[in-house]
């Protein structure tokens, strides 16, 4: 559990998406820190930056899957192609509160109201992105194919 990620983690890549996506207090009025989906994504990658550890303590369990504020739709595709960008793809390794796993949950419930099962492999997910929101799943793989 205290193991650091793989071939590290762009935090300052996931700060930076997770700062464009967050609305403000200027549109939300008040900050609902890790109430909001925003919100509590940026408490992993504070803490995960002070720290390096591969999960988050009950991570999926502490997602606000009721917070149904609307996010931009484009800064949370960008962010989720990012996140994808940065899974290790560790198929039958992969934990559901692994820092990245969380994150990307934390962008799907802002995108599309809710999370969903994630098997450890990118291509996987962009093909069940595909068959249930194919809108989304195309920007994505857009985003995601454009990246290095």
């Amino acid at each position: 559990m205290g193991e650091e990620h793989k071939k590290g983690l762009n935090a300052d890549l996931i700060e930076n998406d997770l700062e464009h996506c967050c609305r403000s207090e200027a549109v939300c009025g008040q900050c609902r820190g890790k109430s909001c989906n925003i919100g509590f994504a940026k408490k992993c990658i504070s803490d995960y930056k002070r720290a390096p550890q591969k999960e988050v303590p009950d991570g999926t369990e502490g997602i606000p899957t009721t917070d149904f504020r609307t996010f931009d739709e484009v800064e949370l595709e960008t962010a989720i192609a990012h996140i994808l960008k940065e899974c290790k793809d560790c198929k039958e390794d992969h934990t559901e509160n692994c820092i990245i796993n969380v994150i990307r949950s934390c962008y799907e419930v802002s995108l599309i109201g809710d999370t969903h099962p994630y098997e450890g492999s990118t291509i996987q997910y962009l093909m069940f992105l595909k068959e249930h929101y194919p809108d989304q799943a195309a920007c994505i793989a857009d985003i995601y194919k454009s990246l290095s």
